[in-house]
């Protein structure tokens, strides 16, 4: 009996390693939102770390959270380095890439609670009624990541803090 049980768990730890395998070694997570302001108006929201404690959904998580913010003011080459609670844990984000008031490219290194390089991109696109702001993740997914997303999916994941974080933002930039 105990050797049919052990088979059993073998087998079923075999089911899932043989899925992770055939998880992309990519992820992309997109969110958009259409926000009644112009482009030039919520471009400097994202373009600097100074203004995202307005708007982004894990600055609330914890409010003792120690930021360092290095570089120039806003634009490429601002960094800003986080470290906080479990819930936010630590980082650092540095904007690598701008095009005003279209675009904005950010580096993403996150340290704990686990490590992981990611490529944030914030686009702002006119509208009829305002600007669509798409707010896009990319990064690779090792295999731990490729297990977890046997059981989890990480668009939902992280695109439910994107929706919260855009929504937070539509309520500034329509302030």
């Amino acid at each position: 009996m105990l050797m049919y049980i052990l088979l059993a768990v073998v087998a079923v730890i075999a089911v899932i390693l043989v899925l992770a395998m055939t998880k992309p070694s990519t992820f992309e997570v997109v969110r958009r939102a259409t926000i009644k302001a112009p482009a030039e108006k919520l471009f400097p929201l994202v373009n600097d770390f100074h203004g995202w404690a307005a708007w982004s959904p894990w600055e609330e998580l914890d409010p003792t959270m120690q930021r360092t913010f290095t570089g120039p003011a806003s634009g490429l080459g601002a960094a800003y380095a986080w470290q906080g609670n479990k819930k936010v844990g630590s980082g650092r984000m540095e904007i690598t890439g701008e095009t005003r008031p279209t675009n904005v490219t950010i580096k993403l290194d996150f340290i704990t609670p686990w490590e992981g390089h990611n490529v944030t991109v914030f686009s702002f696109t006119p509208v009829a009624d305002g600007t669509e702001v798409t707010w896009t993740m990319t990064g690779p997914t090792n295999f731990m990541w490729k297990v977890m997303s046997v059981f989890m999916n990480m668009g939902d994941m992280i695109g439910k803090d994107f929706d919260k974080g855009l929504a937070k933002m539509k309520r500034v930039g329509e302030g």
